[in-house]
């Protein structure tokens, strides 16, 4: 017998210290001044003719600024880490379901990136947590959500768990040198889905994923000795032609994930109520509204609240839709994310009775960097 899975609650979790561009403008004002020339420059850079790409087209208003649009980027604190992130994402997640850890059936993390390299923070959360459900980690750097979205809802379809803890989260602060103009447009954060047996017609209708192999050297990893000799996990901007690429095939990927779950559950486009895509840059919303040819009221962007926080992303959006209320019950949402050097993915969902935990606090109360 398949069972119907669906989403039961969500919630989010931002660190306590804020970035804006007047940090890097008193701390890095001469490679703020060379701007140009950086990583974050020669990624987002126009072109010397006007041009037909929907992207060049949408981030053109952006270039006249060296920081693309960023607004504020809140960063983890001293003495927070991405499992704290995690677990307060996942406490409020389960709070909002009215489930305890002891409800659990399984607990998938998806971390950008965990607390050490190996292993992963799954079980981690789990210990916190008190849960003795099994715990393991998925890892499809800014897309994890989507993918264990699928995951833990084909789990529950095939009656394996009844109710699944799926959490994400992004670090990119720990990862970037803070002379790295890449760090000018990069955040962290959390967020964390429960989902279970709904009743029908509510739940996840279906999935496409598809590879971003182009992508393969678009950014590096690895451990560096910082400033003090400590060993640290760094990510730097890699080849720029696999950088270009993952500008030139962002409409394609899009595209392809959202007409293979269109296919795939039979719903035309201009059904869909509303589309939460991942937003790592300040126009990416209005450029995946402008390739599928939708209003950008149908669609949300965080970008202005958290800067680019990854794998975090699709989750702060979809959170920040429900509690605006620009998704009800019974609207039909496409979720869409997209990684390097991992997948690209749309799941649609017909929204139900969706339990949110509380909202971050307002940027006016978070510590200035």
């Amino acid at each position: 017998m398949a069972h119907h899975a669906g989403l039961k609650s969500l919630a989010i979790c931002s660190p306590s210290t804020l970035r804006t561009p007047d940090y890097w403008r008193k701390h890095h004002a001469q490679a703020v001044a060379e701007a140009e020339s950086k990583s974050l420059g020669r990624l987002f850079a126009g072109g010397s003719a006007p041009s037909t790409d929907p992207f060049q087209i949408e981030m053109q208003p952006y270039l006249s600024t060296p920081f693309r649009g960023t607004v504020e980027c809140r960063v983890l604190g001293p003495e927070e880490t991405p499992l704290s992130l995690e677990l307060q994402a996942a406490r409020g997640a389960l709070a909002a379901a009215q489930l305890s850890p002891g409800d659990l059936d399984a607990i998938i993390v998806a971390s950008f990136v965990p607390d050490r390299l190996f292993p992963g923070n799954a079980v981690f959360l789990a210990r916190e947590l008190g849960a003795a459900a099994p715990a393991w980690n998925l890892e499809s750097t800014c897309t994890g959500a989507i993918v264990g979205l699928q995951s833990a809802s084909a789990l529950i379809q095939a009656g394996a768990y009844r109710n699944v803890l799926l959490v994400s989260s992004c670090s990119y602060s720990r990862m970037l040198e803070l002379s790295d103009s890449l760090s000018w447009f990069m955040g962290d954060g959390a967020g964390a889905l429960v989902l279970g047996e709904v009743p029908e017609p509510y739940g996840v209708l279906g999935t496409k994923l598809v590879n971003t192999q182009s992508t393969c050297g678009a950014f590096g990893t690895g451990v560096k000795l910082d400033e003090d000799g400590r060993a640290v996990f760094r990510m730097w901007s890699g080849d720029e032609e696999a950088a270009r690429r993952m500008r030139d095939d962002a409409a394609s990927q899009l595209e392809a994930s959202v007409a293979g779950v269109t296919a795939a559950t039979g719903v035309a486009l201009e059904d869909i109520d509303f589309f939460v895509f991942n937003t790592p840059t300040a126009w990416f919303a209005s450029f995946c509204a402008r390739v599928l040819g939708i209003s950008s009221e149908r669609t949300i962007s965080v970008y202005p609240r958290y800067g680019n926080i990854g794998a975090a992303l699709m989750m702060a959006n979809l959170f920040h839709a429900a509690h605006e209320k620009k998704i009800a019950a019974g609207d039909l949402v496409l979720l869409y994310g997209v990684g390097s050097v991992s997948t690209a993915g749309a799941t649609l969902v017909r929204w139900g009775d969706v339990a949110l935990g509380p909202l971050p606090p307002p940027s006016s109360t978070l510590r200035l960097a």
